[in-house]
């Protein structure tokens, strides 16, 4: 079995989406889609890992400024169809970082980047349905909540049930520890800052995903439902035939 979690230099939390089996029976194929923290420290050692990979397409979910003040992905380097899909706006506000150590919370806010970022979830499943474009990977920069959100989507769309996808949610948590450690070695001088954040870093439990999933199933009836909202359909039929294979 390939590993799940490919180990990196510049980044902590890059993983395949890989392995995981389908309710008909199917399995979502290795080395296809992945998911990632941020991608804009990369060292060499790094970017020739993903030309091995074959990596074709990177997904950004990270704000504009977040990609501007931080960088983006070394496409100079890598070449690959980089596409800037900004799931937010802003970050989450330093009054509300409290209120990220709460699962329903932070269970509304993924609610609200499918009903409020629905066109971005649109075009990033359609970029990955596009002809050629896997291995693709998605990222934001924890790799955990926009990450997650829009592979939980694809997940359920391919057929993979909850319990997979609430598994494959929770196995951010390791890597947020070495986040946080990595912000605090990067940013000395803005200790107290990377602190405040640290909530919203280091949640990742269970339950978060369940209720997202949860609220989903409630506002839009299936998967099947929710796809036809957000106009995937097609798209998702196509990701099948290049992304499942039998088990």
């Amino acid at each position: 079995m390939p590993s799940r979690t490919l180990a990196f230099e510049g980044c902590v939390n890059f993983r395949d989406l890989g392995g995981y089996r389908t309710t008909d029976g199917r399995m979502v194929a290795w080395r296809r889609l992945f998911r990632a923290d941020g991608l804009n420290k990369l060292t060499p050692a790094d970017r020739a890992q993903l030309v091995d990979l074959g990596l074709t397409t990177v997904i950004d979910l990270r704000t504009l400024d977040e990609a501007e003040q931080r960088g983006s992905f070394p496409v100079e380097d890598v070449p690959v169809r980089y596409v800037g899909l900004p799931l937010t706006d802003v970050l989450p506000a330093t009054e509300d970082l409290p209120d990220w150590k709460e699962a329903a919370y932070v269970a509304t806010r993924y609610g609200a980047m499918v009903s409020e970022g629905g066109p971005v979830l649109t075009e990033a499943i359609h970029v990955l349905a596009s002809g050629d474009s896997l291995p693709a990977v998605m990222h934001c920069s924890a790799g955990k909540d926009r990450t997650g959100v829009l592979s939980a989507l694809v997940l359920a769309f391919l057929g993979v049930p909850d319990e997979a996808i609430v598994e494959d949610y929770a196995l951010s948590a390791a890597a947020m520890e070495r986040l946080l450690e990595r912000l605090k070695a990067e940013y000395p001088e803005a200790a107290d800052q990377v602190e405040k954040y640290a909530p919203a870093i280091l949640h990742v439990v269970p339950e978060t995903m369940e209720q997202f999933l949860a609220s989903l199933r409630l506002e839009y009836g299936t998967y099947d439902d929710l796809a036809v909202a957000l106009g995937v359909v097609e798209a998702m039929d196509h990701l099948r035939t290049t992304v499942l294979v039998d088990a």
